[in-house]
């Protein structure tokens, strides 16, 4: 019998980051400054990240240093497991080899921790003891209210008011590590009051959860922002996920033909694909999926544009896929895959046409999650989902083709707190929703001229 899951040592475990930004095929356009559309310097973002994170952002150094500190802290559930799920191929009598890269073993339950640690680790630093962030599912406040439990700092997280209703039990895990939460659009900030005077039931969005953060910390010295995907560090961070994958793969003596992982801005998709970026570039034969829900089409819908980072133009603007900075988007229950940007790095890479994407709509995406908690036993979250349903439908080409490819995709999060997703699903309730094109063209109407 073969290990169902291959383990590598804490000792074994990536003391560097990858930065893709080294392996670029051409250099990333530069960000702008939202007020006067000129190319952001280091001083301009000071007010919002400390300074090395800022140089995170902007290095092109192929490899980063992890910190001690953060070592220690990711040692609490890093290296996490490589997992065959060999009873799902039974089930869909496949040729093909599926295995998952199991982030949801993490304290918070998702791949988050991985930035939020570093994040507050290099906040707190720099002697800054008071974060505000947005969260869409709740995955990321809960990551970095975990981390700034670990790391005693004051957290404030605005949540997008529809996942603040339908996932009360991601609040609460906030609360208990300390986080203020807020839902989204508040009467907190006069970004959240402008969008609740125009519509005061508005659902929210992560635009404008991230406006109502970003407003926090530019009006207070004390308080710095922090962002749970999108931006270079970020994506930097994560990629502790695809280094241990390939060294996992490299102790079974396995390398994967397909590797998938779902997007939304782009830090779990960028996290775990991008160690495998420069074996593509140099002629390895493997194909990277992202996959999206129809319902928040940015690649596979938008333009690549400049574009405003939030709702209210207080953020960089940046080169992306876009749907536009006044995208409010349905209210499906993949909260983490509901923004209107594209992370650039993500963005770059498929507009060179390195990466491919593909976008799913809810109902077929709960029908491959149930199938795999039924054959795997985890329950995957909304935005994991999309991964499991893509991987479901490679292997199943597999079997038409008989190919024993070999097909990888990040569990980026359990959904054991997304239960009332499941029933609403089980009881027939959930809706798929394909975002008009319409809507779309209106939205970009109002992108930023310069």
């Amino acid at each position: 019998m073969s290990d169902k899951k291959i383990i590598i040592s804490e000792s074994e475990m990536p003391r560097q980051w990858y930065n893709i930004n080294s392996d670029l095929p051409r250099p990333l356009d530069p960000p702008l400054h939202p007020k006067t559309g000129k190319p952001l310097g280091p001083d301009d973002l000071s007010v919002l990240f400390p300074m090395e994170l800022i140089k995170q952002e902007m290095s092109a150094e192929r490899l980063i240093d992890i910190p001690e500190q953060v070592l220690d802290i990711y040692s609490m559930w890093r290296p996490t497991p490589l997992v065959r799920a060999d009873r799902l191929e039974k089930y869909l009598d496949t040729p093909a080899k599926i295995f998952y890269k199991n982030e949801s073993v993490s304290p918070p339950g998702s791949h988050k921790p991985n930035t939020a640690v570093a994040q507050a680790y290099y906040n707190k630093m720099e002697g800054i003891n008071k974060l505000s962030t947005e969260t869409g599912a709740g995955q990321w406040g809960s990551a970095l209210a975990f981390a700034c439990n670990m790391l005693d700092i004051d957290l404030t997280v605005y949540m997008v008011r529809v996942s603040y209703d339908q996932k009360p039990y991601r609040k609460i895990m906030m609360h208990v590590w300390g986080a203020d939460v807020f839902a989204s659009p508040s009467e907190k900030t006069q970004s959240g009051q402008s969008i609740l005077a125009k519509d005061p039931d508005s659902s929210g969005s992560l635009g404008i959860a991230i406006s109502e953060a970003v407003e926090d910390a530019a009006k207070n010295d004390n308080i710095h922002y922090s962002l749970g995907s999108v931006l270079n560090h970020v994506l930097l961070h994560q990629t502790v996920i695809g280094l241990e994958t390939k060294k996992q793969f490299e102790k079974i003596g396995l390398y994967p033909d397909i590797l998938i992982g779902c997007v939304g801005g782009g830090s779990n998709f960028g996290g775990f694909a991008f160690p495998f970026i420069p074996d593509k570039l140099a002629g390895k034969d493997i194909r990277l999926i992202a996959v999206e829900p129809i319902a928040c089409p940015t690649l596979t819908k938008g333009p690549y544009a400049y574009d405003y980072g939030d709702t209210a133009k207080m953020a960089p603007i940046a080169k992306m896929y876009t749907l536009g900075h006044d995208f409010v988007p349905a209210p499906i229950h993949s909260g983490g895959l509901r923004y209107h940007g594209m992370s650039p790095q993500v963005s770059l890479l498929y507009n060179e046409k390195i990466i491919e994407a593909v976008a799913l709509p809810q109902n077929p995406v709960f029908e491959s999650a149930v199938i795999f908690a039924k054959t795997e036993g985890i329950i995957p979250a909304p935005e994991t989902s999309h991964a499991v349903k893509t991987a479901i439908d490679e292997a199943l080409r597999c079997k038409e083709t008989n190919e024993e490819k070999t097909i990888v995709f990040n569990f980026s999060g359990h959904g054991h707190f997304d239960l009332s997703s499941y029933q609403r699903y089980l009881e027939g309730k959930l809706e798929d929703y394909e975002y008009p094109d319409e809507k779309i063209e209106e939205s970009l109407k109002n992108l930023p001229k310069f």
